[in-house]
């Protein structure tokens, strides 16, 4: 699937001073938020007439010990938009489940094996298609793994990180909020387009 000679375009490490002078970066397109049912529709059509998504979760950061949290948002990028899926608000979304194991659109991630068990939590999935770029690009000899890194080493920018910690159940997300989720599944879709030879 991913190219090796589009990988050798890339250097395959980062050092932390490295990564430091790389700038930061985020999804600049459009950003929609999902938090009723209705939209919730016409984005889970939108997206099933795409090939390749970038994805990712966030949920809500335990800070108490034995606290935990359902999953918040799932965030899913196309080609020209991100879609911010408020669970909390809107509860199982059958359509999403179904893009979720639909072998023909390629789901692309990082880190997924905690995802993949929060969702299964709100509602069974079998997931296809759904590839982990940790994984996938250590097979092409990246030495580093996570979204900062390998994003700086692929696209050039890293994205921030600032609100990684903050509560993804708030009432209203924070613009912050929004670009720092829609930027993490923007950029799963756009490394593996270059690393597919795409783009």
């Amino acid at each position: 699937m991913f190219s090796e000679t589009a990988a050798e375009l890339y250097n395959k490490e980062i050092t932390k001073e490295e990564l430091e002078n790389v700038p930061t970066g985020h999804f600049e397109g459009d950003i929609i938020t999902i938090e009723d049912h209705e939209s919730a529709h016409l984005a889970i059509e939108k997206i099933q007439q795409e090939t390749i998504l970038g994805f990712d979760t966030e949920t809500r950061p335990s800070f108490k010990k034995g606290e935990t949290h359902s999953m918040a948002l799932i965030q899913i990028a196309t080609a020209s938009q991100v879609f911010l899926f408020r669970i909390t608000k809107v509860g199982y979304l059958p359509g999403l489940w179904k893009i979720l194991s639909d072998k023909n659109i390629l789901k692309a991630g990082i880190g997924l094996e905690n995802d993949i068990r929060d969702l299964s939590k709100i509602h069974p999935l079998k997931v296809a298609n759904l590839i982990d770029l940790n994984s996938e690009c250590a097979k092409l000899g990246f030495k580093v793994a996570g979204v900062r890194k390998l994003s700086a080493l692929i696209l050039g920018i890293k994205p921030s990180k600032t609100q990684q910690t903050s509560n993804w159940e708030a009432i209203e997300l924070t613009q912050a909020q929004k670009n720092y989720a829609a930027t993490d599944a923007w950029v799963c879709r756009e490394i593996t387009l270059r690393l597919m030879g795409i783009q």
